[in-house]
């Protein structure tokens, strides 16, 4: 089982333990306004979701880790890798992406997090490049691509809804662990 241990935090893969967590916190509509259509997601899409994400570390190698507090093991969200089939032009490169519940931003968890999984990337599962799609606006989310080293490449306009998106990526050779 593959978990990452940060000072404050363990990444790991998901249990049916998570279900009802990560569904509150998918259930909050300021959480999901920058996710996929804004739309907040029940227990039963909440249920897919994670099945989703164990299917992709089971095909991938890589995947979403529950997120969790190692001084409580309570589960405050998701952090980690996904391929962006829904963004063909980005491809090969695996997207690495975020979600906390609304009680644990702005504590640096999401920046602590997404460092972990990055050097994940490019060390342990050996890609050469991870990109980030950032929604236009979300300027919490594009201070923690800033503090991975990503750089802006381009914007580019969702294409189920229309959204503008920031795109950014680093590689193996730019990447300073």
């Amino acid at each position: 089982m593959t978990e990452i241990r940060t000072p404050r935090l363990l990444l790991r893969r998901w249990s049916e333990d998570d279900l009802v967590p990560l569904s509150e916190i998918n259930a909050d509509p300021e959480v999901m306004r920058w996710i996929g259509d804004g739309e907040t997601l029940d227990l039963e899409e909440t249920a897919e979701t994670i099945e989703r994400w164990e299917d992709e570390w089971d095909e991938e190698g890589f995947g979403i880790f529950a997120v969790e507090l190692l001084a409580s093991g309570e589960l405050i969200g998701a952090v980690g890798l996904s391929m962006p089939w829904w963004l063909p032009e980005v491809l090969p490169a695996a997207e690495i992406t975020w979600r906390l519940g609304r009680s644990y931003w702005g504590q640096g968890y999401g920046s602590e997090a997404a460092h972990a999984t990055l050097e994940f990337a490019l060390q342990d599962r050996g890609l050469d490049r991870v990109v980030a799609v950032n929604r236009a606006g979300n300027d919490e989310s594009e201070n923690v691509i800033r503090k991975l080293g990503m750089t802006a490449e381009k914007d580019i306009n969702h294409p189920q809804t229309g959204a503008l998106l920031n795109l950014h990526g680093i590689d193996l050779t730019e990447y300073e662990g």
